[in-house]
C-alpha cells in the first residue's frame, strides 16, 4: 500500500490530510448581486417612477386657461383639451400639441382650485 503520492514536481506528499480546495458558499456569490440590484432600484428606477407619476398627475390637472410650457419650449395658454392633445394660444397663433409634451404649468387658471 502506498501512503504517499507524487505531485509531479518530484516531491512526495502524504495522502492523508490532503483536502481539496473549496470555494466560498453559494450565498457569498448571490448576496452581493442582490445588494447591487437593490441599490440600482433605489438609485435609478424609483426616482424615475416617482417623476413619471408626478408628471401624469400634473397632466390630469391641466385646465383651459392654464399657462404652460411644452418640451419644445413653446409657452402658451391652454384653450381646449381633447383626449390626448390640447390647443394652445401663443401670441396670435393657435397650436395643437400632445398633452405629454407639456413639461410645466407656469400659472393656473384664475378662479380654479389648485390641487
Amino acid at each position: 500500500m502506498n501512503w504517499f503520492a507524487e505531485n509531479g514536481l518530484g516531491t512526495v506528499t502524504p495522502l492523508w490530510g490532503q483536502t481539496t480546495p473549496s470555494g466560498p458558499p453559494w450565498w457569498a456569490n448571490v448576496v452581493p448581486l442582490l445588494l447591487l440590484m437593490v441599490v440600482f432600484y433605489f438609485a435609478l428606477f424609483y426616482p424615475q417612477q416617482k417623476k413619471a407619476k408626478e408628471h401624469a398627475r400634473m397632466l390630469k390637472a391641466i385646465k383651459p386657461g392654464d399657462k404652460v410650457i411644452t418640451s419644445g419650449g413653446i409657452m402658451g395658454v391652454v384653450v381646449a383639451l381633447k383626449d390626448k392633445s390640447l390647443s394652445l394660444r401663443s401670441a396670435d397663433t393657435k397650436i395643437e400639441v400632445l398633452q405629454s409634451a407639456v413639461t410645466e404649468i407656469i400659472e393656473k387658471a384664475p378662479g380654479g382650485a389648485e390641487s
